[in-house]
């Protein structure tokens, strides 16, 4: 598949956007005219930085408001898109893309329409140019791409033909089997762009909200699918609009779109052996049984889900507080590591790991996580051919060899060997016996991770196409700053469930905005709690509100409800079964969520987040500014 991106996606000059695209490993780029304009460089400079870079020029555009307008105005727009063709040959492009009319388009005759496209048509012959012609989803009179195709069938020039744009036609919902039925030769370029699912208007959706493949909730491996069967065999390109994006570090975008493509090409395979009426035992397919077609879509290493954590990672320079912590909670100190400064705690299956290697005055953060994966090879090749960077882990003799990757908010990815039983072999690095873990009584249930607002997208792709993780459906939580947009990643039995965080931008960078943390599940959450507070643990303060709402939405037993209120326990119910859960105070980034799970519950306790938010923000606030803590009632829970 030829990969292209237009370069309105990116942040920098035009220079910077080209180097970048280059680097990422595109084979193509679309030039978005007011990147030209705006560009220091000659069309002939920009022709030559293209061919020393190894980049195609594969599109200009866009070209706007040409078709259904009075004789006068079309005559003006020939002359115009004259200029443009001229241009296009200094820079050695020969496809333009013009949009269906939006703002000057005054008559509604697909005749009228098919005559000025031919006028169009015979220019763009004269000049070697082809025109891509693309319904816009907001298009006055031409917004489906049916539509377009039929004005295109009507002209009949080998100088016109269509452009798909997956968003104008996933956002109106439009069907894209008719794709097939399209003449390979007259689809003259192919464009993707994700997006989440908003009820707005689509032209606000288009300018503000897409995202790369995978980022989003459009259906772009059916469209694909269809464009394959069609025959055609052009470049696949990005364009995407989006404020956050062209705010972020040009090199790290174009990477994730060069990924997000990938993971597109991969999953468009997928649903053309899922759909192909005639792959099975038909002649002319490929190795895996499906047919050939024009475009030959590559695949990754196929791995599976991982089957659970493997350990989770904490690094600090001053590490008591976090000693402390996990003995209160229960873990046992089971040895330092024989070549590193490094802890190891466990409680059950759960592994967490201290970190001593810090720099100096480094508050406690949560560094790494290990996943379970059947095959840790195969697992980090996938990985790095979908652009992932490698963490590079020094070892010695008899020490397990980890292949480590990196997140976007630079978590280290640790693909482990997993083993049913949830033995770990690297465990004996820190003393003999510790392989088989003691009882199973406590495993890692989840993990929330605070994403840099620009990162957001980005992350989400990573977790899905690198660790085959699903992304559930995202939800905001409200706090003391804003929303809290926070989207769970997970496996299919929920082995693993990683949860994002985006912290409003007033949080950031804030004491109370990073926080992250990571969850135990147990049996016995109540007898867990009475014994960590006999220990003397530091439990996140609930306020009495909490519990008489809890009182009113729940009929609960007066006994339990008082139980709860005493340990600082948090409780929720669905129609499959309970949650409870506390969570410990906050040590630099970090504090520590323990959690029951009763019957089929499947949830995070989301009725209760406002509340720790709540809590956290207002202990933050009196930790720093003495101010705030005026009277009695500022500091103190009431009590029954």
């Amino acid at each position: 598949m030829r990969t292209g991106i237009a370069t309105v996606c990116l942040s920098g000059t035009l220079k910077e956007k080209m180097q970048a695209c280059a680097i990422a490993g595109f084979d193509g780029i679309e030039i978005f005219e007011q990147d030209l304009v705006t560009s220091a460089l000659s069309p002939e400079a920009v022709r030559a930085m293209a061919a020393d870079l190894g980049l195609g020029l594969d599109l200009y555009q866009p070209f706007r408001d040409f078709d259904s307008v009075p004789e006068e105005l079309l005559k003006e727009n020939l002359r115009r898109a004259g200029a443009k063709f001229e241009l296009m040959s200094r820079l050695g492009m020969d496809t333009i893309l013009v949009c269906s009319n939006v703002a000057t388009a005054e008559i509604d005759d697909d005749g009228l329409r098919a005559e000025q496209l031919t006028r169009l048509a015979h220019l763009a012959g004269e000049h070697g140019v082809k025109v891509a012609y693309e319904a816009l989803a907001w298009g006055k009179y031409v917004n489906d791409y049916e539509h377009a195709h039929r004005l295109v069938e009507m002209v009949d020039h080998p100088n016109l033909g269509t452009c798909l744009d997956s968003f104008h036609i996933l956002s109106r919902d439009w069907d894209t089997a008719p794709i097939e039925k399209i003449n390979a030769e007259k689809i003259f370029f192919v464009q993707v762009a994700d997006a989440p699912k908003l009820s707005m208007d689509v032209l606000s959706w288009s300018r503000h909200y897409r995202v790369f493949p995978g980022e989003g909730q459009l259906e772009l491996a059916k469209f694909m699918g269809h464009v394959v069967r069609a025959g055609y065999a052009g470049p696949v390109s990005l364009e995407v609009f989006n404020d956050v994006f062209r705010q972020s570090d040009v090199e790290r975008t174009a990477v994730d779109a060069m990924r997000s493509l990938i993971w597109l090409e991969e999953q468009s395979a997928k649903w053309l052996d899922a759909n192909d009426p005639g792959a099975a035992g038909a002649s002319g397919t490929s190795a895996s049984g499906r047919r050939r077609y024009p475009m030959e879509l590559a695949t990754l290493p196929k791995v599976a889900e991982p089957a659970g954590f493997n350990f989770a990672e904490v690094k600090a320079d001053d590490t008591a507080g976090l000693e402390k912590l996990l003995g209160q909670l229960g873990f046992e100190f089971e040895g330092r590591h024989r070549t590193k400064d490094v802890q190891l705690w466990t409680m059950g299956h759960a592994r967490v790991i201290i970190n001593e290697q810090a720099p100096s005055h480094a508050e406690p953060a949560i560094a790494a996580l290990g996943f379970d994966v059947d095959n840790p090879v195969i697992a980090s090749a996938r990985a790095q051919q979908l652009k992932a960077p490698v963490v590079p882990r020094k070892v010695q003799a008899d020490e397990e060899v980890f292949q480590g990757i990196a997140a976007p908010d630079s978590t280290e990815i640790f693909l482990c060997q997993g083993s049913p039983d949830g033995t770990a072999a690297w465990t004996h690095e820190f003393g003999d016996g510790l392989a088989t873990p003691s009882g199973t009584g406590a495993v890692i249930d989840h993990v929330n991770l605070a994403q840099p607002w620009q990162h957001f997208d980005e992350a989400v792709l990573f977790y899905t196409s690198a660790l085959a993780l699903e992304p559930a459906p995202f939800a905001e939580v409200p706090s003391p700053t804003g929303l809290v947009r926070s989207q769970v990643m997970q496996t299919t039995d929920r082995a693993v469930r990683l949860v994002l965080n985006l912290a409003p931008l007033i949080q950031q960078g804030a004491h109370a905005g990073y926080q992250e943390h990571i969850a135990f599940a147990v049996d016995d959450l109540v007898g867990l709690a009475r014994d960590a507070r006999d220990r003397g643990l530091e439990f996140l303060q609930i306020p009495a509100n909490y519990y008489e709402d809890l009182a009113a939405r729940f009929s609960l037993d007066p006994g339990f409800l008082a139980t709860l209120k005493e340990l600082n326990l948090l409780y929720d119910r669905d129609a499959s079964g309970e949650f409870l859960h506390f969570y410990t105070a906050t040590v630099g980034s970090v504090f520590f969520e323990m959690v029951e799970r009763r019957g089929g519950y499947d949830g995070y306790g989301a009725p209760n987040a406002p509340v720790r938010h709540a809590v956290q923000y207002d202990h933050a606030r009196r930790a720093t500014d003495p101010r705030n803590a005026t009277t009695k009632y500022a500091t103190e829970r009431s009590r029954p």
